[in-house]
């Protein structure tokens, strides 16, 4: 299902009205100018695996001979491993290993033929990671790709900052598209989470009546049990809902302080409604603001010290956010016993101890 709409590349092949074109996926990142890609030939592609060239970015001369071939290919079941257009692509030219490297002329002129190209135009991103900057020293480091996994593409706005470089994606799209989609969505919500949390400070003495059944048949236990289980699951859907409701391809800049906004507005619900202590339900919180702070760190020496840092602040917040929910249950634990010691008063009044 991912791969089911690539194929559409090969339409590229019927822009006979070009005399050459280059072929790109969303995921790349121009350095440089690259006109000079127009000058290679029939077919260039690189290999960023030494075995398959990748079609993240290829050149093509487009012909309606060489089209209606690869539809006809398609058509009789011309072998493909993955499916998609990379593995199409490999089996239709076979012998682009073979083929020499792509040089510009000084001069200008078209190539012809088919050509390996350099692999500074496909710079995977994984090569920056590891020293956080670039040593490609074969061909002009021009374009950056991101073959990673599909949740970590760069238009993504939480792959910034687990991968640094998504930000410089968003910043090409912001100067070329905007983001006037995704932008009123961003101020709706926005709002809305404000409101919430307006509403749920003023509201707290209403709000607290909600959380116990206070009848004297009910068990104890199996009150606390049961409260155990809701603000558990209360406090996992806080962190969780305004992570899937936020605009997928928004700026990272502006999905993450949404995120925050969320996480804080629907903790602050459950904060009030079960009576908590703010800093237990929100520790979490605090742990996620400071990954963020710790991944963003502009100046790390390298790739592998920044990872270690991470690795060391995960392993430290981790201990603190499990205490934080053993003090939650805790402290539900204090305040259903000091419920039921309220029911068993004499003098208790038959409206106060209904259930609101």
């Amino acid at each position: 299902m991912r791969f089911k709409l690539t194929l559409n590349k090969l339409y590229a092949w019927s822009l006979v009205s070009y005399e050459r074109v280059v072929m790109l996926d969303s995921d790349n990142i121009f350095l440089q100018n690259t006109d000079e890609l127009f000058q290679c030939g029939r077919f260039c592609a690189v290999f960023i695996n030494p075995c398959i060239f990748h079609t993240g970015l290829f050149v093509l001369k487009p012909s309606m001979d060489v089209f209606k071939n690869m539809l006809h290919e398609l058509a009789v079941g011309r072998e493909n491993p993955d499916g998609a257009d990379q593995g199409f692509l490999a089996s239709y030219f076979p012998d682009l290993l073979d083929q020499p490297m792509f040089h510009p002329p000084a001069n200008g002129t078209k190539l012809e033929g088919t050509y390996r190209l350099p692999l500074g135009y496909q710079m995977d991103a994984s090569y920056y990671y590891l020293k956080l900057r670039w040593s490609i020293p074969c061909g002009p480091n021009s374009v950056i790709t991101f073959p990673s996994a599909p949740w970590f593409k760069p238009w993504y706005w939480w792959s910034w900052p687990v991968l640094p470089l998504g930000l410089s994606w968003h910043e090409q799209r912001r100067e070329n598209l905007g983001y006037s989609s995704e932008i009123p969505v961003v101020l709706i919500q926005a709002v809305l989470y404000i409101g919430v949390i307006a509403v749920t400070r003023l509201a707290r003495p209403s709000l607290s009546k909600m959380c116990y059944n206070r009848r004297m048949e009910k068990s104890t236990m199996f009150l606390l049990s049961l409260l155990r289980v809701v603000v558990a699951w209360s406090i996992l859907a806080a962190y969780t809902i305004p992570f899937f409701i936020i605009p997928r391809t928004v700026h990272p800049l502006l999905g993450w302080p949404l995120y925050l906004l969320g996480s804080f507005s629907l903790s602050s619900i459950v904060i009030n409604i079960f009576l908590l202590h703010p800093f237990s339900v929100l520790t979490t919180w605090f742990g996620i603001v400071g990954a963020l702070f710790v991944m963003s760190f502009p100046w790390y020496l390298n790739g592998v010290v920044r990872a270690l840092v991470v690795f060391a602040y995960a392993f430290c917040c981790a201990p603190l956010v499990w205490a934080s929910l053993v003090k939650t249950m805790s402290s539900l634990q204090v305040l259903v016993e000091r419920d039921a010691f309220r029911l068993g008063e004499p003098n208790q009044n038959a409206e106060f101890t209904k259930l609101y």
